[in-house]
């Protein structure tokens, strides 16, 4: 080996004198690709070419893993964000979510209220929600809903369902697997996926999308919220949001929908009280820019009486029909009215001064009258003394 030169014509040689171990290893430092029989008889334009040149490109290329000036496949997926977007993103597909109308009765187990974005739901029952695109995504499209936390500081947190709730054994979920920790549930359907992201560690569930059906223009997904709102040692009273985005099947985002969600004991009246505290809040008006808000609210409180005074006037100036059975309660009823004209016709201090005699008066009828001077008030059983 020593005594050959070193030229082209000796490469082959020292090839077949490495050990066939090294030759026959496929890891990742040497592909097999690149251990390929040499006894085999090369293209002319290879033999004149520089091989040694050659194989040490494929080398380095093999090592990286990745030709010099591209990405490697598994960073072109999207990344992760430790916090997620909450914003609303159609996309090119115009991706939207649409709720059934339900109302505010009592009776209720689920009911969106457009006004405030929210859906109000009670523990473990059926949430409907619809989503329409106006064009076909992607063959492989998959739904996503997660759950975050509203206000900023708890945005960090993942939610859970409560302790007590994860102990508690539910028999519908017999049939797909479902970690015990997971607060939104898909009903109905045996092809999702319940998933933790290795980063961030939040809990999603994923539904392949489905085209809408004939005559439909929607595809609907049935959602389960797995806890209360006010469970100690979950949310906690903390608001929460819930993130449904539509994704191609490697997971690149194509839309995004976010509203707020309150599972609660009834959905029907706390949506109610809470929509009635949303427009009570909207009905100030806002003050003009030249203005201050002293003056803003002298002018309100100066007001007030004027809008009230002809809805008062109003209302006393109408006349009612009362029918009364009987002479005598006639005549009560009347004495009572013209009484009550009388009165409204006398100036309040004139009433004042009418109230303040009446009650002398009746004050003198219980007190006794005092002696006169020089005088003794002599009363039963008391003898005078004759001496």
């Amino acid at each position: 080996m020593d005594s050959l030169p070193l030229s082209q014509q000796t490469f082959s040689e020292l090839w077949r004198s490495l050990p066939e171990t090294l030759l026959q290893t496929t890891d990742d430092f040497w592909p097999a690709e690149l251990c390929y029989n040499l006894d085999m008889e090369q293209p002319p334009q290879l033999q004149q070419e520089d091989v040694s040149s050659t194989l040490s490109c494929d080398l380095l290329e093999a090592y990286h893993g990745h030709v010099p000036g591209t990405l490697p496949p598994e960073t072109l997926a999207a990344a992760t964000s430790a916090v997620p977007s909450t914003e609303d993103y159609p996309g090119a597909y115009d991706f939207k979510l649409v709720f059934q109308q339900s109302g505010t009765a009592k009776s209720v187990t689920c009911t969106y209220s457009p006004d405030l974005n929210k859906l109000f739901c009670q523990l473990a029952k059926t949430c409907p929600v619809q989503m329409t695109v106006s064009s076909p995504p992607p063959p492989g499209a998959i739904l996503r809903a997660t759950a975050v936390y509203k206000k900023s500081q708890h945005v960090a947190e993942v939610v859970k369902r409560c302790p007590h709730h994860e102990r508690t054994v539910d028999p519908n979920d017999d049939s797909v697997p479902v970690p015990a920790d997971h607060l939104i549930r898909v009903e109905g359907n045996f092809r999702a996926e319940y998933k933790m992201n290795s980063t961030t560690h939040r809990h999603s569930v994923v539904v392949p999308y489905e085209t809408p059906q004939l005559g439909s223009g929607c595809t609907t997904v049935l959602y389960n919220y797995m806890c209360n709102s006010s469970c100690m040692g979950g949310m906690n009273r903390r608001p929460i949001l819930t993130i449904i985005t539509l994704e191609t099947s490697d997971e690149q985002l194509l839309g995004r929908r976010c509203f707020e969600v309150r599972v609660c004991a009834c959905p029907g009246r706390d949506r109610k009280t809470e929509e009635e505290n949303f427009h009570n809040k909207k009905k100030p008006t806002k003050p003009s820019g030249g203005s201050s808000s002293k003056r803003t609210i002298r002018d309100v409180t100066a007001t007030e009486p004027d809008t009230e005074s002809p809805k008062r006037k109003a209302s006393e100036e109408e006349t009612f029909t009362l029918q009364i059975h009987g002479r005598e309660r006639y005549e009560m009823f009347k004495k009572l009215n013209e009484a009550l004209e009388l009165k409204d016709m006398i100036p309040q201090t004139d009433l004042e001064k009418i109230k303040q005699q009446k009650s002398q008066k009746t004050k003198k009828e219980r007190d006794p009258p005092a002696p006169k001077n020089g005088k003794k008030l002599l009363v039963k059983d008391e003898t005078q003394d004759s001496d």
